[in-house]
């Protein structure tokens, strides 16, 4: 792989800091796109639509980027998104964002925990965008979490919730945090709990080299 410079169009440090383990920092640039807002899953509740989602957010961050290189694709642009997928009782899925940032914040991670992840397994998706010269490259990542028993999260829930550490998490833990305690089981890449799926984007990286 001989990329003397990508962009990384994301705020996330953490983003930052796993690129790290693949390149350099002095060859990582950080420009994040210009508008934060992003589509909501609120209404989606299916796999496709789910998906097909999280490959437009990751898309439009990359154009967002690209737009402010004055569409100059000579240095590669990445750009993610992360998600967490939880399956109801009825049998549709539902998208976990970051919790509120009002004071209710703990309630909304504490019934996530409780009705979501205790004694369950849920899914985390990174939809990955790479843009170099005349392509563009997309891939979603799948990361599959269990977390431990009900008695053994809700003795811990408390005590987690002090930290404070859902707060802005997606999903409403940190998997490189105290939330770590919680996990009994990953099937996939731990990165892409993270927030960046190295495997994948190496892949990407290299093909984007030989293509």
């Amino acid at each position: 792989m001989n990329l003397p410079r990508i962009i990384l169009g994301s705020r996330s440090p953490r983003r930052k800091e796993l690129l790290t383990q693949l390149l350099p920092e002095t060859q990582i640039e950080v420009m994040p796109p210009i508008d934060p807002e992003e589509a909501g899953f609120e209404q989606l509740h299916d796999w496709d639509a789910i998906q097909q989602q999280l490959i437009s957010i990751c898309t439009e961050k990359n154009t967002d980027v690209f737009q402010q290189r004055q569409a100059d694709a000579s240095v590669p642009i990445l750009t993610a998104d992360t998600i967490g997928v939880v399956k109801r009782q009825a049998g549709d899925l539902v998208v976990l964002g970051q919790p509120p940032v009002e004071s209710d914040w703990q309630e909304t991670v504490r019934q996530w925990f409780l009705n979501h992840y205790a004694g369950k397994t849920h899914l985390v998706l990174t939809g990955v965008c790479l843009r170099y010269q005349q392509q563009v490259m997309l891939q979603i990542a799948e990361t599959e979490v269990t977390f431990h028993d009900q008695e053994y999260v809700r003795a811990r829930l408390d005590w987690y919730l002090s930290t404070q550490e859902s707060r802005g998490m997606a999903g409403g833990y940190a998997i490189q945090g105290a939330g770590s305690i919680f996990v009994n089981r990953i099937e996939g890449s731990l990165s892409n709990v993270v927030g960046l799926p190295l495997e994948t984007v190496f892949e990407m990286l290299n093909r984007s080299q030989t293509e």
